[in-house]
């Protein structure tokens, strides 16, 4: 059986004892790649069970620092998030992975972790290339009405499913400050960026004052793409990686997606957005995304031509709002 570099064997094979019975016996244990944020395990069992096991180690993420500073509202990452946008997705209907059992007790590791229930499937992105335009509609077309019911759950302020306190600041002026934030590490790190810096965050500055105040949000998963969409044998969308879902503008979750899953978004378009706020994500995406390419070259992330390829692609589509 290969071995886990944070459970030890005979710990997991206690842990799935004790959550589904001394019957389910762990034969293998592989790691699935892809997460920047979690670590992530197939489990699978004697009598054909498999399931997932997640882990929470910050000392493996590849953004630690920046998780570890995150504001409150800002927050995208843990156990307790897991648990709570699991529970909140499952209650208004939308399919994403069971949770069978979170352990949190620290007592023998330093980190939280989970079992889930694995999904055979695909990611989302393989069905683009799909032969078939029926298969394509299904599998879209569901996940199109999955985003409708997620974000017409409405409420009149922002922030995690939890949250009872109605904050004074506008969302996005989270963003805002993140932008910012991330145009000056990227500025500092490629030169195409650095010499532009003044004009994008004038850019930044004017899109932010075209938008007026707003007071209704929706539920959104807050990086929805192609990968983090799971669907199964049935061709039914599955989201998974939902520690970052709240309560929030759509349009940030629109300008996302419309990134994302380029001709498919047409599957998932809603005609009702504000297209100033439209705009203002957009070119935040890309300053962000410039900023994550560069931190996942620089602390060392497996694929370094993905990391390379994401900053080069999202710096050029940020540089060109400058040119407008």
């Amino acid at each position: 059986m290969d071995v886990t570099y944070h459970l030890d064997q005979a710990d997991l094979q206690d842990y799935i004892g004790r959550i589904f019975g001394t019957s389910y016996l762990v034969t293998r244990v592989s790691r699935m790649h892809g997460g920047a944020q979690k670590v992530v395990y197939k489990i699978e069992c004697s009598n054909g069970f498999s399931c997932v096991l997640y882990v929470w180690d910050l000392s493996m993420n590849y953004f630690e620092e920046e998780k570890a500073n995150e504001d409150i509202n800002e927050q995208s990452y843990g156990s307790d998030l897991f648990e709570l946008n699991n529970k909140y997705l499952t209650q208004h209907g939308i399919q994403t992975p069971a949770l069978y059992d979170l352990n949190k007790e620290r007592d023998r590791y330093p980190f939280d972790y989970a079992l889930v229930e694995y999904i055979e499937g695909r990611k989302a992105e393989t069905f683009f290339q799909h032969t078939e335009l029926a298969v394509q509609d299904k599998v879209f077309q569901q996940l199109g009405d999955m985003l409708t019911t997620m974000h017409t759950t409405e409420r009149q302020f922002f922030g995690k499913a939890n949250a009872n306190e109605i904050s004074t600041e506008q969302c996005h002026s989270l963003q805002m400050k993140n932008a910012k934030v991330q145009l000056a590490y990227a500025s500092q790190h490629m030169e195409k960026i650095g010499s532009n810096q003044s004009k994008l965050l004038d850019k930044l500055y004017e899109l932010e004052s075209r938008i007026q105040p707003r007071k209704q949000y929706g539920f959104i998963h807050g990086e929805l793409g192609p990968d983090h969409v799971l669907v199964n044998d049935k061709l039914e969308p599955f989201l998974i990686d939902i520690e970052g879902a709240a309560f929030f503008d759509i349009e940030h979750e629109h300008s996302f997606l419309e990134m994302r899953f380029g001709d498919f978004y047409r599957y998932l378009k809603n005609d009702k957005l504000d297209p100033d706020r439209l705009l203002f994500y957009q070119f935040h995406h890309h300053i962000s995304l410039t900023s994550a390419g560069l931190k996942l070259q620089h602390r060392g992330f497996p694929d370094q031509q993905f990391a390379k390829g994401l900053a080069e692609y999202q710096s050029e589509r940020a540089l060109r709002f400058i040119e407008k």
